[in-house]
């Protein structure tokens, strides 16, 4: 097994740290939308989500997301945010990292198209949050759940949509661990 490079370890690094303020950024929005829906949340979590996404595909390593939602975690964990899931946290960030490597290497696998890949990962990363999310702490039940599983599900898949589109932005300016004016 090839050791990963140092700009790749940094890449990991600055799309966890994305993701992590991305999330306290526009979760006082969401919250308006999913207060007003009468819904748990979902939305911010999903927009973070498309951050490790957009690293793990460029990057293209196993265990990239996990890795990334590792430090998320541990970032949570430090700075005291943790919210409501308190320490059983670190599940809550690590589920979703795992639940998309194995989507994203499932999709290489079966050679599926970039814009499916990184839409399930994303969509599939957001009920994992999602459901965490409702073990740890929600405990909801029949018509709530599901409707909260389906804004995960829905609010996923669009963050997955824009991931691809900034990885489309991202990757010409990254080839495999070279910069385009290194090529």
């Amino acid at each position: 097994m090839k050791a990963i490079k140092i700009r790749n370890l940094i890449l990991l690094a600055f799309f966890a740290d994305i993701g992590f303020v991305s999330k306290h950024l526009i979760a006082p929005f969401a919250n308006v939308l999913t207060d007003f829906l009468r819904v748990p949340g979902g939305i911010g979590t999903a927009f973070s989500l498309m951050f490790l996404v957009v690293g793990a595909y460029l990057i293209q390593r196993k265990g990239a997301a996990s890795a990334m939602s590792l430090v998320q975690c541990i970032l949570a964990m430090s700075l005291g945010m943790v919210g409501a899931m308190g320490s059983l946290s670190p599940f809550g960030y690590l589920m979703p990292g795992i639940v998309i490597d194995i989507v994203l290497a499932f999709c290489r696998r079966c050679n599926v198209s970039q814009l499916i890949a990184m839409t399930s990962a994303n969509a599939a990363g957001s009920l994992a949050a999602a459901l965490t999310a409702n073990f740890i702490v929600f405990r909801l039940r029949g018509a709530v759940l599901a409707l909260y599983l389906l804004i995960a599900l829905i609010s996923g898949g669009l963050c997955g949509l824009l991931a691809t589109v900034i990885y489309k932005r991202i990757r010409p300016l990254y080839r495999d661990g070279k910069t385009a004016a290194e090529q």
